[in-house]
């Protein structure tokens, strides 16, 4: 049976490429490694997309897609509905929080989630970009996960 090893990418829509790029490259520090343009679908349709990718330190990416011919809802986000969670060492939490802020980037944090603590900021397209940094406790493990999703679920059953 084959086994999931990693992430080498998610990816994301864009409004627009450079400013995307100003804000996970020149901001966050991730590296521009690849940008092709599609101008052939899979299905032979014919189309015009950017596609750029941003490595991390692991050599997964996170990726984006510019396609100006097809709509998409950039609607706002609730942190809770959709963010995109990048792991840092506390330092670099510390100082991405004063970089955000002295930048006039929204900044948000830092909470403390037990085993991680967070800061929060938003990129051009809208979409919520939070830099996490472990903990010493760790997470609850299998066994405490399964037991806060029972409770969950009997606490949703009966109201």
């Amino acid at each position: 049976m084959a086994k999931i090893q990693g992430l080498d990418h998610a990816a994301y829509r864009c409004r627009n490429s450079e400013q995307t790029r100003q804000f996970y490259e020149d901001f966050l520090g991730l590296p521009l490694v690849e940008a092709f343009e599609i101008d052939l679908t899979q299905a032979g349709r014919a189309t015009g997309v950017l596609h750029s990718f941003y490595q991390m330190q692991d050599g997964a990416c996170i990726a984006f897609f510019e396609d100006p011919e097809q709509p998409f809802d950039f609607k706002p986000q609730h942190d809770f509905d959709l963010h995109l969670a990048l792991a840092v060492d506390h330092e670099t939490l510390h100082a991405m929080f004063q970089k955000g802020r002295q930048s006039g980037i929204d900044t948000r944090g830092i909470a403390d989630h037990g085993f991680i603590h967070s800061i929060y900021f938003r990129d051009p397209n809208g979409y919520v970009v939070e830099l996490a940094a472990r903990t010493d406790t760790g997470m609850a493990g299998s066994v405490a996960a399964h037991e806060a999703l029972t409770a969950w679920q009997f606490k949703r059953s009966a109201s």
